[in-house]
C-alpha cells in the first residue's frame, strides 16, 4: 500500500500492514500516536522522531522502532519512508521505547515488497511468508546509539531541546545551571540524575546527532565548521568514536537509496 493513511485501514484483520509515504521536504508529522507498534524506515532521506523521554535522529539505511501508543513527531528531511504497523501482540519482544536500528539489504528488500503487497494479502504462502521473514529479521537487529535522553523535568527539557534546534559550542554547564538558578554542581547532579549523562556529554553527542541531517547537503569540513568542532579531523574522530562509523559514510554514500528508489520504480511499472 502506498500513501494511504493509518486510520483508514488500521482495521483491517492483518497483523502486520506495510505502508509505503512519501513526504515534502522538511515535512513534520506533529505529536501523535497509534495503537500499532511501528517500524519506520526511511528509503530516503533522515528522520527525527521525539518523544517526552528523547530525541532519535535516524540516518540512512536506519530505521526506528516505535511502541505502540508512543506518542512522538517525525521531522522528515527528504523522506521516503517504508513503515510496518504491527499489531501489539504479534510482538511481545518490541522494545519498550523508540529504538534506532541498521537495516541490511535482504530486510531492506523484504520491506520494498511487503509495500506491494495487497490490504488483504493472503497469511499463507509467499505474501504470508514475506511478512513472517519480516518480523523475524526486525527481531534480530541490535539498537545503535543515535538518540540522547531528554529529562522529565520542565526546565531542563526546555534547555535540551533548545540545544538541539540550535547546538552551540560555546555553552558551558556554569551558563546552563544559571539559566535554571542553580549552582552548577547541583545543576550537573540533577542533570545525570534526568539523564544519566553529565551536560557536557549530552550536549558534546547532541552535537553529534545535529551533524546527520547536516551531511546530507554538507561536506564533513563544511559541517565540522557549522558545529565548532577545530578542525575536520577532530570532528570525524569524534562522531567515529560514539557512531562507529566516519560522517563521510552519511554524506555522500546514498548510491544505496538511489538504488532502492530505482528498484521500486521498476516493481511499480512491473505490477502495473
Amino acid at each position: 500500500m502506498k500513501n494511504v493513511s493509518l486510520a483508514d485501514v488500521d482495521h483491517v484483520d492483518r497483523a502486520v500492514l506495510p505502508i509505503g509515504t512519501d513526504y515534502p521536504p522538511g515535512h513534520v508529522l506533529d505529536w501523535h500516536r497509534h495503537r500499532r507498534a511501528q517500524f519506520l524506515y526511511g528509503a530516503t532521506g533522515v528522520m527525527v522522531v521525539d518523544t517526552a523521554e528523547g530525541t532519535w535522529t535516524v540516518p540512512p539505511e536506519r530505521a526506528v522502532l516505535i511502541p505502540a501508543a508512543t506518542r512522538h513527531r517525525v521531522r522528515m528531511l527528504g523522506v521516503s519512508t517504508r513503515s510496518l504497523y504491527i499489531e501489539p501482540g504479534a510482538v511481545p519482544w518490541w522494545p519498550g521505547t523508540c529504538t534506532v536500528v541498521e537495516v541490511p539489504p535482504l530486510l531492506r528488500e523484504l520491506l520494498l515488497v511487503a509495500v506491494d503487497l495487497p490490504l488483504d494479502y493472503s497469511l499463507a504462502g509467499r505474501e504470508g511468508s514475506i511478512v513472517e521473514l519480516l518480523l523475524h529479521e526486525i527481531a534480530e537487529r541490535a539498537p545503535l546509539p543515535f538518540h540522547v535522553a531528554i529529562p522529565a523535568s520542565a526546565d531542563l527539557a526546555g534547555l535540551c531541546r533548545a540545544y538541539l534546534a540550535a547546538p552551540d559550542a560555546g555553552v558551558t554547564n556554569a551558563a546552563w545551571a544559571a539559566r535554571t538558578a542553580m549552582s552548577e554542581r547541583a545543576f550537573t547532579q540533577r542533570f545525570r540524575a534526568e539523564t544519566g549523562d553529565s551536560p557536557a556529554v549530552w550536549r558534546s553527542r547532541a552535537r553529534l546527532l545535529a551533524a546527520v541531517p547536516l551531511l546530507r547537503t554538507a561536506s564533513v569540513s563544511e559541517v565540522a565548521g557549522r558545529l565548532g568542532y577545530a578542525s575536520p579531523a577532530a570532528f570525524t574522530a569524534a562522531f567515529t568514536r560514539v557512531f562507529g562509523l566516519p560522517p563521510s559514510r552519511f554524506g555522500e554514500n546514498r548510491q544505496g537509496h538511489r538504488s532502492d528508489l530505482r528498484n521500486a520504480d521498476v516493481r511499480e511499472k512491473c505490477a502495473g
